[in-house]
């Protein structure tokens, strides 16, 4: 091949300018020039935190944080007021990590699913109490010192109010009404674990307390032949009762 070809650029070309690259990086540190190794290192540092950090933002505008935490850095200015509620949604970062926040939920058990941890309670806790239950299991497994972040981005809706069930279920006691939900019998017995084995399924007692009535619900109808139109929605303060069959196969 004619190295003048190569050699030569092409007629009109754009000609391009030699990138420039320190020379300790294609040659020899000079010798005896420990100062410039230093200052070529703290620029190469200063550039790369710089970088990240943006990174860092952007990311978090992606995930949509509203709390700012990414611009927190210390625990002790979380909020330790408001106790976290089903549904509030949070945002999450250990500060040493330089990673953009995790997205957490209050889900209807109370907890939320944190990273490298699994499921910690958070229903009933503040955001600072909550970070602290963090820290520990993550200093104990994972870092040798962990800084957690925890802001709230978006408050859940708060339930119109609560239920009982009682009887024939697996988990009897108050339940709060979802409160973007058609709750309805069926749902809150699902909710209290589903019927024990005993339970009349067919006379399931809905006792209202505003106005006081009692309605008899087939729930097996509803579950087996799916008659929606006979599963009515529960209101505040009202009661479930699950009887007993009379005679047990």
């Amino acid at each position: 091949m004619n190295s003048d070809l190569v050699s030569q650029p092409r007629k009109g070309a754009r000609k391009l300018r030699p990138l420039t690259i320190p020379f300790v990086i294609w040659g020899k540190w000079p010798s005896g020039s420990p100062i410039l190794v230093f200052l070529f290192c703290a620029v190469l540092q200063s550039f790369c935190e710089r970088v990240s950090g943006q990174n860092i933002r952007s990311r978090g505008e992606i995930y949509g944080t509203t709390s700012g935490v990414e611009n927190t850095t210390s625990m002790e200015v979380l909020d330790d007021k408001r106790p976290l509620r089903v549904g509030d949604r949070l945002s999450m970062r250990v500060v040493e990590d330089r990673k953009p926040p995790t997205p957490l939920v209050v889900t209807d058990s109370g907890e939320v699913e944190v990273p490298l941890i699994g499921r910690v309670m958070a229903k009933g806790k503040t955001c600072k109490q909550l970070a602290y239950s963090i820290k520990g299991p993550l200093e104990r497994e994972y870092y040798y010192k962990a800084t957690v972040i925890i802001g709230l981005d978006v408050e859940g809706r708060v339930s119109p109010g609560t239920i009982y069930v009682i009887g024939q279920v697996h988990s009897q006691g108050p339940i709060e009404i979802p409160p973007d939900e058609n709750f309805t019998v069926s749902r809150a017995i699902v909710r209290a674990g589903g019927f024990a084995d005993f339970a009349n399924k067919r006379k399931v007692k809905l006792v209202r307390k505003n106005p006081s009535e009692t309605i008899i619900v087939d729930v097996d109808a509803v579950v087996r032949k799916g008659r929606v139109d006979k599963d009515p929605p529960v209101e505040p303060e009202d009661t479930i009762i699950v009887p007993e069959r009379l005679i047990n196969f």
